[in-house]
């Protein structure tokens, strides 16, 4: 039997890294990143503040208090989007907004809240812009040194990297790129996957279901999943349990990966096996619960993925093996197994790596999304999980304040 850490090395080594694009950052999102982002410029790009309120020279106003206010004179008025102020007067403050650059020689921003203009007719929100110059205020707090000042390049500074490659692109991941400038990134093209639920027992979604058949909840589950990791996918015409016919629609099938669901286990009429055992298609024992039957190969030039029916096996080998195989084509950085607490206790079988559909308690400690565990027609359980519990093969028992694995969902 493998162990799941060879089935999965077994697996990407099936696939390769795919060709590179150039794509707008409006069309980035989802995508992975072939090449770094690095910042053309520092960021902030100039001294600015951070508060709607006044510049001020600290030493001239550090004395001021709500019982000692320290009056001062406006000499400029500050919008965002003004260009580089005149340097602040001494003995003088200048009206600023959030984002305006700070003029030189101001080493602290006053808030407009501990001034009397809060408020207060005449206050900034009825000051026109360009006429408080020549106004009194009265400050009533002492800022600290350099207080509400975000200065040139904290954030980054010109030619730091923002974003390396491997990255996929979230909308933060974006907005980071925006902010460096960067307006055109190099990404792997998509994966194309053809996905294939296999067995005459099913039947579409919507339809009447007849004695003796389900719902065919797999097919949908491999296609979001697919679309959820990054690719494009394409639905196969279904095959039934018809050996010929299913690799007549895999010969057909025009795909960087092939990831099929049933008929791969011992049964009599396991059609996949039945069909691609001899045509380069190993079905192997993994020693993983769910989704112990397993075939792994290449089909006419292709990588090919032969999961099990059930579908918490299917979710499950998916998150495992396939997704793993999408990672490595698009160069995406592999995603580290994090940690946490198990609320309550179940078993898990010898010498198996069982991975649980769990919920994430409010306190950050896990327990299984229903009370069935792992057992892999649980298809209802996968609504409520959230995460993948990980148990080691050594371990037959988690026990309430163990910790286990997680594997959170990326989708």
């Amino acid at each position: 039997m493998r162990s799941v850490a060879e089935h999965v090395a077994a697996a990407t080594a099936l696939v390769s890294a795919l060709p590179t694009e150039e794509v707008s950052l409006g069309d980035a999102l989802g995508r992975v990143l072939a090449d770094p982002v690095n910042s053309r410029t520092d960021n902030p790009p100039f001294d600015n503040s951070a508060m709607d309120g006044y510049a001020v020279r600290g030493d001239e106003v550090a004395a001021a208090s709500d019982s000692a206010p320290v009056a001062m004179i406006v000499s400029a008025d500050i919008p965002a989007g003004s260009g580089m102020p005149d340097p602040l007067a001494p003995g003088t403050v200048a009206r600023i907004m959030t984002g305006a650059p700070v003029p030189e020689g101001a080493d602290a921003i006053v808030p407009v809240e501990h001034t009397d203009a809060f408020g207060g007719a005449g206050g900034p929100s009825t000051r026109p812009r360009g006429m408080v110059t020549g106004t009194p205020i009265s400050i009533a707090v002492a800022p600290a040194l350099e207080a509400h000042i975000r200065r040139r390049g904290e954030d980054v500074r010109e030619g730091d990297e923002v974003l390396r490659s491997g990255t996929r692109l979230g909308p933060w991941q974006i907005a980071a790129a925006a902010s460096a400038g960067v307006a055109r990134l190099t990404v792997a093209r998509r994966p194309r996957v053809a996905v294939l639920a296999t067995g005459d027992e099913l039947t579409a979604p919507g339809q009447p279901l007849p004695v003796g058949s389900i719902y065919d909840s797999n097919g949908m589950l491999m296609t979001a999943l697919a679309a959820a990791t990054g690719a494009d996918v394409v639905v196969l015409p279904r095959a039934g349990d018809d050996p010929a016919r299913l690799l007549g629609v895999l010969a057909e099938a025009s795909a960087d990966l092939i990831v099929t669901s049933g008929g791969v286990s011992v049964g009599a009429y396991d059609v996949v096996k039945a069909a691609l055992a001899s045509r380069g298609v190993d079905f192997v024992p993994v020693a993983m619960q769910p989704g112990k039957p397993q075939g792994l190969g290449v089909f006419d030039g292709t990588p090919i993925v032969c999961l099990p029916g059930n579908p918490v096996s299917v979710a499950v080998s998916f998150a495992v093996i396939v997704a793993p195989m999408l990672r490595a084509m698009v160069g995406e950085i592999e995603p580290e197994l994090a940690y946490a607490v198990a609320a309550t206790g179940w078993r898990s079988p010898p010498g198996r790596q069982q991975h649980v559909p769990v919920r994430i308690n409010p306190n950050g400690t896990v327990e299984p999304a229903t009370g069935g565990g792992s057992r892999s027609h649980l298809a209802a359980s996968l609504a409520h999980g959230e995460a993948l519990a990980v148990v080691a093969p050594e371990t037959t028992e988690v026990s309430a304040g163990d910790t286990v694995g997680l594997m959170r969902r990326t989708w």
